[in-house]
């Protein structure tokens, strides 16, 4: 385990030193704060894996700040931009914890940064760790993604849902909530396609997965 999070750790900080880079060169290229300044820092921070909702909010602060205090140049802005994200980012000790209760992990980010590896390493700790696993391979658009996941439950020794390659990846979902619901699972993985927050179709596939998971299984976290 203390393997897996180490190198967990490290992808981690490859994703925020990459992030440290871009917002660096934003600060450098701009010297007045405009509109193509904010969209630049937003897509740095969603690029960063900092979170669709959570860049919103960051970023609305911001722009909150900037206004109140008058603020023109964009360097000047740079410290208000840390402690905004520093703020968003801090998290409740229990957050993760889900030793006795029921839980499904939605795997979501932009292409190719490892989502369906991460499931199915996610999977073998989780199983290794004495829970009933099931994992939804909800990435329909690319078949490969769906091949690689059986692989690795295969591997980890672990139940999988899948659906016909571009099948609605919302009926992916519930077939797997419905499964995990009566073969008692503990755990319910969900890898889920590429996406950056600008493609309203795909955000909009979220949502409506959202909302399956709080009808189907309101109870689970």
């Amino acid at each position: 385990m203390a393997g897996f999070f180490q190198k967990l750790k490290g992808g981690l900080q490859k994703t925020r030193d990459q992030m440290v880079r871009g917002l660096d060169n934003v600060f450098h290229g701009y010297s007045d704060i405009d509109e193509d300044f904010y969209e630049e820092l937003e897509e740095n921070l969603i690029m960063g894996d900092i979170g669709v909702n959570a860049t919103s909010r960051i970023m609305d602060r911001l722009r909150e700040q900037v206004s109140q205090e008058h603020l023109r140049d964009a360097n000047a802005c740079r410290e208000l931009l840390v402690q905004d994200i520093r703020e968003q980012m801090e998290t409740s000790q229990d957050a993760y914890e889900f030793e006795n209760h029921k839980t499904v992990i939605f795997v979501i980010g932009v292409n190719g940064v490892g989502k369906t590896t991460s499931v199915g390493k996610l999977a073998a700790l989780f199983k290794r760790h004495g829970k009933n696993v099931l994992v939804a391979a909800a990435d329909t658009y690319r078949a490969a993604a769906t091949a690689q996941l059986e692989e690795w439950t295969k591997r980890a020794g672990v139940q999988i849902v899948t659906g016909k390659e571009g099948a609605d990846p919302s009926s992916v979902v519930y077939d797997a909530l419905n499964a995990a619901k009566s073969r008692d699972m503990d755990l319910l993985i969900v890898d889920t396609a590429g996406r950056l927050h600008n493609k309203k179709n795909l955000m909009e596939e979220l949502k409506k997965m959202n909302r399956i998971l709080d009808r189907e299984l309101p109870d689970w976290g």
